[in-house]
């Protein structure tokens, strides 16, 4: 039956649909469902499917792996399943099998939309950027309103430094489903002059983009008029001290008129950023002295090399369970002789600290930090930042605290690939998994480098380089 066609879900199999996932009991009730149709027909290739496609949605791929193995066993080589298949795999860092069952599958319908995206998403996914793009391409000519693939091509271009492109690009992420662009009667800000004007800079995403395109407030305002900044609260007294802000409010309380409008992500592409023109920070406004409390913690390590660790990012990232690494990794740091660790881990992470045994071992600020210019005032105590990539990276990459960013293998695009360095923060070192899901490698490195910098301070040549504020 090699390659025989898929039949119709039977009436008694529902299919899985967004509605449906998005409550809790009817997904209990579809995987009953299946789990019922399969009891009773263990060779029914259909309810397999639907069973993985369910688990796949929820994010269980070893599950969802096994189920569409179990239809692959009916329906032995089918593209679509070994499209799915691939999909799994390569969610599970699972990079060689990953890409041969996508490969299958595009070798055997090269004419499928669905099939090429997903050879297209695993490429980009393995940092392969030159080959998904070439993918990419086609699919955006193929189905030119497709903002998925859309976006997908943007972020293939911007890993490749193809930045003019990339930029341009990028701003078709309004119509991806999950950015919403704000309407307003003014029109969008493309460059122009402002003398006499007021425009209106606010952020779009996470506080890491918002802290690395802060950066382009000055000349924003070098083109004249009056510049309104909303951004989050948390971040208003860091930035307080940056050329160029008129006024800074909270997100979307804006009580004044205004002639345009930016979003700041789209400052990069008005300025035309290459590697060459990457403005550099303004300074930011770091207090003189961290909290009380924070700082007697800070205290009890002053003869020791001081680290800042960073293990999880906002849950809520659709990458962070791939960017965060487990806090056991972080632990047999603090095996090395001379070294204190601190917490800076903010949220529901936390609770890592205790469950795995680092208290006592590890300091915790996180609990007396209050906004971003607390943390700023912290990094300026501290040696060095080892953390996984999250907003505190582009923190101390923007004080110019030096910094270990460490990168599983499919990091954002802002790192490009191969780099040690960060074009956009000179003070931040990367630090790359070489295979899918190597943490041990990556964190056996940094092991070993920290023990270097520990031995350098000891010799007096370590020097925690921080920008004026």
């Amino acid at each position: 039956m090699k390659n025989a066609p898929l039949q119709p879900l039977k009436k008694t199999a529902p299919e899985v649909n967004p509605e449906v996932l998005s409550a809790q009991k009817k997904i209990d009730g579809l995987m009953l469902t299946y789990q019922r149709l399969l009891q009773a027909d263990p060779g029914n290739a259909q309810a397999w499917i639907g069973l993985g496609t369910l688990q796949q949605g929820l994010g269980r791929d070893t599950a969802a792996l096994a189920c569409f193995n179990r239809a692959l066993e009916i329906f032995p080589g089918n593209p679509s399943l070994l499209s799915r298949r691939g999909a799994c795999l390569a969610a599970l860092d699972r990079m060689d099998e990953s890409l041969e069952a996508h490969a299958e599958a595009f070798r055997q319908e090269p004419g499928s939309f669905m099939i090429r995206g997903g050879y297209a998403l695993a490429l980009s996914v393995f940092a392969r950027h030159e080959e998904a793009l070439a993918h990419f391409e086609i699919l955006c000519a193929q189905q030119p309103d497709n903002s998925n693939m859309k976006l997908y091509r943007a972020a293939a271009l911007l890993h490749l430094a193809r930045f003019r492109e990339g930029w341009e690009a990028f701003e078709c992420r309004w119509k991806y489903g999950k950015m919403k662009e704000r309407q307003y009667d003014t029109p969008r800000w493309r460059g122009e002059d402002l003398t006499g004007k007021t425009i209106l800079v606010y952020k779009e995403q996470g506080f890491g983009d918002t802290i690395l395109c802060t950066r382009y407030i000055p000349l924003v305002k070098a083109r004249g008029g009056r510049v309104i900044f909303e951004c989050q609260s948390s971040l208003h007294r860091l930035f307080q001290s940056i050329p160029g802000i008129d006024k800074m409010v909270s997100s979307q309380q804006i009580d004044e008129a205004f002639d345009y409008h930016v979003p700041v992500m789209s400052l990069p592409g008005i300025f035309g950023t290459d590697l060459n023109s990457i403005p550099p920070f303004p300074a930011l406004n770091i207090p003189a002295a961290p909290p009380p409390e924070a700082a007697r913690l800070l205290a009890l390590g002053k003869n020791r090399f001081k680290v800042g660790i960073v293990w999880s990012g906002s849950e809520k990232h659709n990458t962070n369970r791939k960017r965060s690494a487990p806090f056991r990794h972080f632990l047999p740091l603090a095996e090395i002789p001379g070294v204190q660790l601190y917490s800076l881990q903010k949220g529901p992470p936390e609770k890592d600290l205790l469950r795995g045994g680092g208290q006592g071992l590890i300091l915790e600020l996180g609990p007396h930090v209050n906004d971003f210019a607390d943390t700023a005032a912290i990094l300026r105590n501290l040696d060095l930042v080892i953390m996984t990539d999250s907003s505190v990276a582009h923190l101390a990459g923007a004080v110019g605290c030096p910094i270990w960013n460490l990168l599983h293998y499919h990091p954002y695009w802002l790192y490009l690939s191969e780099r040690e360095d960060c074009p956009w923060y000179p003070s931040m070192r990367l630090l790359r998994a070489t295979e899918p899901g190597d943490w041990d490698g990556v964190f056996a490195k940094t092991a070993a480098e920290l023990k270097k910098a520990v031995a350098l301070k000891k010799a007096g040549q370590w020097t925690n380089v921080i920008k004026a504020a």
